[in-house]
């Protein structure tokens, strides 16, 4: 979680959860959205909020929830801006330290992942969470990098046969001729 705290930041401790954990909802302000967008390339935001339950673990907590956001954004195609909603599920552990090769398989100075094992838990710094800046990751990682807006659709349909057709004459072309002898005459 490498955002910018001071965008968003709703930090809770550990040590205050209830053995049946705790529900907690973020809800960013109108000037957090707005830097937000900001810092995230967006026309705007028209609502932020992470709806989670935490649950402390043995070595830390576990994090379920939702981010759900409105935003506005800049359609790749018409650079028309554009309405969205979408939901993130958040399914996060949180360790106060991770054992060496938790999460995978330490082969000399490399960590082997397997992708059927479940994520290495997050790092719980100072035995807080932030659930401002959890939103802001599950934000990043929901939105398109190429947003359309529904129903534009590109005006040219590229092929590599269009390509080929469409492909100009090589500047060198008109060399081509010149390392010719002309024909002998009769």
């Amino acid at each position: 979680m490498t955002r910018d705290h001071r965008l968003f930041s709703r930090p809770i401790s550990v040590a205050d959860l209830p053995a049946r954990g705790r529900g907690v909802t973020v809800e960013a302000s109108p000037e957090e959205r707005a830097r937000i967008a900001r810092e995230f390339g967006l026309v705007a935001i028209d609502a932020l909020s992470g709806a989670y339950h935490v649950t402390p673990t043995a070595r830390g907590a576990r994090l379920k929830g939702k981010v759900a956001a409105r935003i506005r954004q800049t359609c790749v195609v018409s650079l028309e801006p554009f309405d969205s909603e979408f939901d993130e599920e958040v399914d996060l552990a949180f360790a106060a330290a991770l054992e060496p090769g938790e999460g995978g398989v330490m082969q000399g100075d490399t960590l082997s992942i397997s992708p059927d094992e479940e994520d290495p838990p997050e790092p719980l710094e100072g035995g807080m969470i932030d659930l401002g800046s959890v939103t802001l990751e599950f934000l990043a990682l929901g939105l398109d990098p190429y947003p359309r807006k529904p129903g534009v659709e590109l005006s040219v349909e590229f092929s590599p046969d269009r390509v080929e057709e469409e492909k100009a004459p090589s500047p060198f072309a008109v060399l081509a001729g010149l390392g010719r002898k002309p024909a002998a005459k009769p």
